[in-house]
């Protein structure tokens, strides 16, 4: 298949795709609430301003709260409803999701990220968004949130702004083409949130040294400031909408949080294992990797990437590969639209690599 064939084929299947969508997910959409394998995340939305040529932007913004009663956290889930006002820029579906449980850690639990895959493509499909301009953030217990969701969720997510919240056992790694805004309070020394803050600020200042084309970031502390910060980490939603979402960057870097994924950007690994490794870049027709825990990772390619209609040559720690010419297949444009229900995020071939 050649390269407009290939094209035709991924409007067509995405068009195919989006008709069924709207044909069985209605209810949901009205009711305003999805439910996946027992766990039911409700939301509500505000809108601002038009709707672009290329389609709104969404923010999902995150509640505080943790393990308290319900009422209490439906208080919570109020308040950042209310929070679009004053944080809420123009041109803009703003949604405030409940979490489906009233855990401590309500937001990064298993459930979460297919909740939210299916949220970002009815909300696609039935308000006109922009797969490459959604955003998260999310306030205290939904600061938390961002720090776990950001990392293992990148690929899905222009920018991603958190508040007041601490990253237990998260990593920045995986931020590499996601840019991270952080702002606690000065005197916000429950679980020592200004600290942690300051030193996730120095774990990406370290990085971005090192790959000064990736990990942007804006992070700060506000002197004097208690765990309610006034709005004054507002600032962070004109530094995220600066960023339009990084589909197929040219480099990857991918360390398995607890919660796994099959998927990341243009990669897929066996086994979904917490804590193995993957470093993987693009330079012209080569595909650099290097990997560990991994026995096959799957490499998705398009022609935005590099010239599919030449070979293509995989390097694995430094040792090159027998190049290999990589078909345009309906097959492969099929599966990786159906992996995540985004148009954005389809890939026309597909080439497996099996790691020593």
């Amino acid at each position: 298949m050649d390269r407009e064939s290939a094209a035709t084929a991924e409007a067509l299947l995405w068009e195919d795709l989006a008709e069924h969508i709207r044909t069985t997910r209605r209810a949901e959409v009205d009711a305003k609430a999805i439910t996946l394998d027992g766990f039911t995340l409700r939301y509500e939305t505000v809108a601002l301003g038009g709707t672009p040529p290329g389609g709104r932007s969404l923010f999902i913004s995150m509640h505080g709260g943790g393990s308290a009663p319900p009422e209490t956290n439906d208080e919570q889930w109020r308040n950042q409803v209310a929070l679009a006002e004053g944080y809420m820029p123009e041109d803009t579906l703003w949604i405030a999701p409940r979490a489906p449980t009233d855990d401590w850690n309500m937001w990064f639990k298993d459930h979460i990220d297919p909740l939210f895959d299916r949220l970002i493509t009815n909300m696609i499909v039935f308000e006109g968004i922009d797969p490459n301009r959604v955003y998260l953030n999310g306030y205290s217990a939904g600061g938390d949130g961002v720090y776990q969701l950001g990392p293992r969720m990148a690929d899905r997510f222009a920018a991603v702004g958190m508040s007041a919240g601490h990253p237990n056992d998260a990593s920045p790694l995986n931020l590499r083409n996601l840019p991270f805004a952080l702002h606690v309070g000065g005197d916000d020394t429950a679980f020592e949130r200004n600290e942690v803050a300051l030193e996730w600020g120095e774990m990406l200042d370290a990085l971005q040294v090192q790959d000064p084309e990736g990990y942007a970031h804006q992070v700060e502390v506000h002197p004097g400031l208690p765990h309610w910060m006034n709005l004054a980490d507002r600032v962070s939603i004109p530094f995220m909408q600066g960023y339009t979402r990084s589909v197929r960057p040219h480099r990857v870097v991918w360390r398995q949080p607890t919660t796994t994924q099959a998927r990341f950007y243009w990669l897929r690994v066996r086994p979904e294992e917490p804590g193995t490794h993957v470093e993987a870049r693009i330079e012209g027709q080569a595909i650099h990797v290097a990997a560990t825990g991994v026995q096959e990772l799957d490499v998705r390619l398009s022609d935005e990437m590099l010239d599919l209609d030449a070979p293509v040559t995989v390097v694995v720690d430094g040792v090159a590969l027998e190049e290999t010419l990589v078909p345009r297949t309906i097959r492969v444009l099929h599966d990786t639209l159906l992996e995540r229900e985004d148009p954005a995020a389809m890939f026309a071939g597909e080439l497996t690599v099996t790691l020593p």
